[in-house]
């Protein structure tokens, strides 16, 4: 058999027509764009879908926390209002309520570790290079010192 081409046959096939030896350009093209499209469309999905918690993140622990567990709800779930949640509480700045509680924990564990009728402590002072300790004088009965 010859390997002439048919008269009536183009002599240059466009490149999305397969060739002979069955290689086919335009698939091997749409597959490369199609994987690196959805790899781009999979690391937008990813940074939109970690941003209140990357907004979290600058805000206390506990609300980073919480708005953390929220996006993994909605990632787990396909339920956006947990995203959405999520997404407002990292806009809202929640007080701060720990420290005072805190400082009131601390001050009321140190007057329950007081006895009851014995004399409070008084505080340690380091000596001044003038040779004064800088610590008050006790108080006299019945006189108070008015500082």
């Amino acid at each position: 058999m010859s390997e002439s081409i048919h008269p009536s046959a183009p002599h240059h096939l466009p490149f999305f027509i397969p060739g002979a030896d069955g290689s086919d350009t335009l698939t091997v093209i749409m597959g490369i764009f199609l994987v690196a499209t959805v790899l781009w469309v999979g690391t937008l999905y990813w940074k939109l879908h970690s941003l209140p918690e990357r907004m979290a993140h600058k805000s206390q622990k506990l609300q980073f926390e919480v708005v953390a567990v929220l996006g993994l709800i909605s990632l787990f779930t396909h339920m956006h209002i947990f995203w959405v949640a999520g997404l407002l509480l990292a806009l809202i700045d929640l007080p701060d309520f720990g420290t005072p509680m805190r400082s009131i924990a601390d001050s009321v564990e140190r007057i329950a570790d007081a006895t009851p009728g014995a004399p409070a402590a008084e505080p340690e002072v380091e000596p001044t290079p003038g040779g004064h300790s800088g610590a008050k004088t006790p108080a006299r009965e019945g006189v108070h010192n008015h500082v």
